[in-house]
């Protein structure tokens, strides 16, 4: 089994470089798709469609708005995972308290760690400008922030792609220990 994590800003090559590794895996490749489709919304329906143009045609897409964790306790041992992307999971969940987030986080983190498919993670960098002047916004900032902390902690390979080149941090970088409260 390998895990890993592809995380950067908007437009900066993480879905393709994704793509590109599930395909180096040699192993029949099941897109997960968290993003809801809402045709009224037609600039959002592009750019579903614009990912749906790029994959193989042999690729089986599973739309995985919330159930993340079941789908890949599912998964079978010869399938490398592509889960695009955990911000979008993230918006999904928004509604969900404090304690049932939690819990949903550690049963996703338990789930990786069990899985014998790869699995490739893309998600979005959303922590390096201003804290966000509403609460929903900070909150999923924060959200998103401590998932991917979490999930790379688990991951073989955690990379940082953009402006179109991938970083692979695990080589370059030094990982930081485990915070138990990371509330800040």
């Amino acid at each position: 089994m390998s895990v890993i994590l592809i995380t950067g800003p908007a437009r900066s090559g993480k879905s393709e470089w994704a793509e590109h590794l599930a395909m180096q895996s040699g192993k029949k490749v099941v897109y997960v798709a968290t993003a809801r489709e809402n045709p009224e919304d037609r600039e959002w329906q592009k750019r579903i469609q614009a990912h749906q143009q790029r994959r193989p045609q042999n690729w089986e897409t599973l739309a995985v708005p919330v159930e993340l964790s079941t789908t890949l306790a599912d998964a079978k041992p010869n399938t490398c995972l592509l889960i695009d992307s955990l911000g979008t999971w993230v918006t999904n969940l928004l509604e969900q308290d404090e304690v049932s987030w939690q819990n949903t986080i550690a049963e996703l983190i338990d789930t990786v760690q069990l899985v014998a498919a790869d699995m490739v993670f893309v998600a979005e960098e959303v922590g390096w400008g201003v804290v966000p002047a509403y609460p929903i916004g900070r909150q999923f900032r924060d959200r998103l922030g401590s998932v991917v902390r979490q999930l790379s902690a688990v991951c073989e390979a955690v990379y940082l792609v953009t402006g179109g080149y991938a970083l692979n941090l695990s080589v370059l970088g030094t990982p930081l220990p485990q915070v138990i409260n990371d509330e800040m």
